[in-house]
């Protein structure tokens, strides 16, 4: 990498390191929360004993580069830490994978991608393995606790432009500039696996009987969770999941409700973690001292700062018991996430909305008005980017009116009406049309409609 790798800080944050290792297995203290009566969380710690030989830690896309440059500087402060732990777990015989997403052409003739891709095949994959998770039930009645639905870019806007020029003349392409695994991280030829792939790490999961799994890296709201090899998709298909909260880093802009610190932000996504997800736990218990902390980061918590409720994205159930005129004539936004069939792939697929004055657009792309009468218009949704069997981001915007009716996708002689939980906010930025990253990456984690 160009930046200078940035020294280790390790900082106090609570307390002293809690772990142990015992001749055959390994202490973890896990952190989760639980409400009580009133809905209040509390935090608690629960010791397991692990066996090193049915534990796995799994380094979630810790690439070289980002086109984040906050993001890169992060990485670089933690990851002399994270690569510390590797070197401590690999010896004491846990497995570690290192998967950087969409690099892999990279590790083609790598001896660790050799070694996860002729893992011998599961007997049985769970469902969906291969293919994001976006949300999982005990997720339902939650509510997301960030607004990551600008993409979470926290740079300074100068300092951004200048960074996306000199990926360019690396040859890197500004969006996705990722081509390898940071150079920070080892891995370890003749004992770890490479790869990006639900299935590939399912199978060495499945194959060496490990029951454990750690998650760690970039970027927790996103990748650590939604990814299929990431925190939700173990947590609902059985492992013993948890996430290595001070080993990992948010895409959270400051800018975007609740309009805390990036470092708040990210406590707010372990927090959910803990609540609905899985337990977590932290880098000293593996090589003692005490948790990492980032240099920017004084560990106080922060409230909400309070503003107008419609400004921001809101949970409203559609179909929607009010008929009431947007607010001084503001436009009102809807979005959520739709999974669409493969089956429908072939044929000719139409949104049909009760309004006629309504705009679609689908993973950023407005779409073309197939038909429209007084009171009612179609669009047509072929060739519109659709990611079929993938998460795809739909939002809606009413200019002069609340959605009442759910918009009816129809696919030959199939309809299917989404109804059920919508994300809706009032406003005139017409940036709400486009989320700048995939909506599979979680800016809309809470609401998915599966035909």
């Amino acid at each position: 990498m160009l930046l200078p790798r940035i020294p280790l800080l390790a900082l106090i944050v609570f307390s002293t390191a809690v772990f142990s290792f015992g001749e055959d297995s390994i202490t973890m203290k896990l952190r989760s929360q639980s409400s009580d009566d009133k809905g209040t969380f509390k935090k608690g710690l629960a010791s397991q004993d692990w066996l090193p030989n049915e534990t796995a830690i799994i380094v979630c896309d810790v690439w070289d580069y980002h086109h984040c440059l906050n993001a890169v500087r992060r990485v670089g402060e933690f990851a002399p830490t994270l690569d510390r732990v590797l070197h401590r777990a690999r010896d004491m015989g846990v497995t570690i994978i290192h998967a950087p997403s969409g690099c892999m052409e990279t590790y083609e003739e790598h001896p660790a991608r050799l070694r996860a891709i002729r893992t011998p095949a599961a007997s049985q994959l769970p469902p969906r393995i291969q293919s994001w998770c976006s949300i999982i039930p005990a997720e339902e009645k939650a509510v997301y606790p960030i607004d990551q639905s600008d993409g979470g870019e926290d740079d300074d806007p100068e300092e951004h432009l200048a960074w996306a020029k000199e990926l360019e003349s690396m040859g890197r392409n500004p969006k996705t500039p990722w081509k390898a695994q940071s150079d920070l991280i080892t891995i370890d030829s003749t004992l770890d696996l490479i790869s990006d792939r639900g299935d590939e790490i399912w199978n060495v999961l499945e194959d060496r009987g490990i029951k454990n799994v750690i998650l760690a890296g970039v970027h927790t709201n996103m990748c650590v969770l939604g990814r299929p090899f990431g925190l939700r998709q173990m947590a609902q298909n059985g492992k013993n999941v948890v996430l290595m909260r001070d080993m990992t880093d948010t895409m959270y802009n400051p800018e975007r409700w609740p309009y805390v610190s990036h470092f708040e932000g990210t406590r707010r996504i372990i927090d959910h973690i803990e609540r609905y997800v899985c337990p977590t736990i932290t880098s000293n218990q593996w090589i003692g001292g005490e948790p990492f902390r980032f240099k920017g980061d004084d560990g106080r918590r922060e409230s909400t700062r309070v503003e107008s409720a419609t400004a921001e994205w809101s949970t409203v159930a559609i179909p929607h018991a009010s008929k009431s005129a947007a607010q001084d004539n503001t436009p009102h936004w809807y979005r959520c996430v739709i999974r669409v069939p493969k089956r429908w792939s072939d044929g000719k697929l139409v949104l049909q909305c009760k309004d006629a004055s309504s705009r679609v657009w689908i993973n950023g792309k407005e779409l073309s008005v197939e038909s429209e009468t007084k009171n009612d218009k179609a669009f047509l949704l072929a060739n519109a980017g659709i990611e079929f069997e993938e998460a795809n981001l739909l939002v809606l915007q009413l200019p002069m009116g609340t959605l009442v009716d759910p918009p009816v996708i129809q696919a030959g002689q199939e309809k299917y009406p989404l109804k059920g939980r919508w994300h809706r906010k009032v406003g005139s930025d017409p940036a709400d049309s486009n989320m700048p990253l995939p909506s599979k990456f979680g800016a809309s984690t809470d609401i998915v409609f599966t035909p």
